[in-house]
């Protein structure tokens, strides 16, 4: 059996950490491009159940960030209506990194290098437990949904596809 790793602190394990957040890290292999298939794939879980960050912006470059289950993509055009602009779009990876202080890959919500509107699609709230990244490639935490909008503010939105 393998040796779990060791993580140091990352600003969103700090970030949890203040705010009183209970949460269990989960190390697992990065793989360039894996996704949330791959962390899922090794650490055993349901891949619907594993949440991605995702930074994108508005037609105006307005950052934002949506959390989507890792199984599914988002309706930009829903998520749009929703936040009242005509259009988003990902960020590119070099912008996503500057308005979040993280790597694309190991893009947290928590501990974000600026304060940005986070948007949660509305049935990740209905999981038991979900795994989301702690802000560092390779390392997921898992945790109650419902922090994503009690504690962090995160506002519930219909956006899967």
């Amino acid at each position: 059996m393998k040796k779990p790793r060791h993580v140091s602190e990352t600003p969103a394990t700090a970030w949890l950490k203040a705010h009183g957040v209970p949460f269990v890290g989960h190390a697992y292999d990065y793989v360039e491009h894996g996704g949330t298939a791959e962390s899922a794939r090794q650490l055993g879980w349901d891949e619907h159940t594993v949440v991605k960050t995702l930074v994108m912006q508005t037609e105006a470059g307005a950052p934002l960030v949506v959390l989507m289950h890792g199984d599914r993509q988002v309706a930009t055009q829903a998520l749009a209506r929703a936040v009242g602009v005509k259009r988003i779009e990902p960020c590119p990876p070099e912008v996503a990194q500057r308005h979040s202080g993280y790597l694309v890959g190991g893009t947290s919500p928590f501990g974000l290098k600026k304060t940005l509107p986070i948007w949660v699609q509305r049935s990740v709230l209905d999981l038991p437990q979900i795994l989301i990244n702690g802000g560092k490639r390779g390392w997921l935490v898992q945790m109650a949904p419902a922090v994503l909008t009690d504690v962090l503010g995160a506002r519930a939105v219909d956006c899967a596809q």
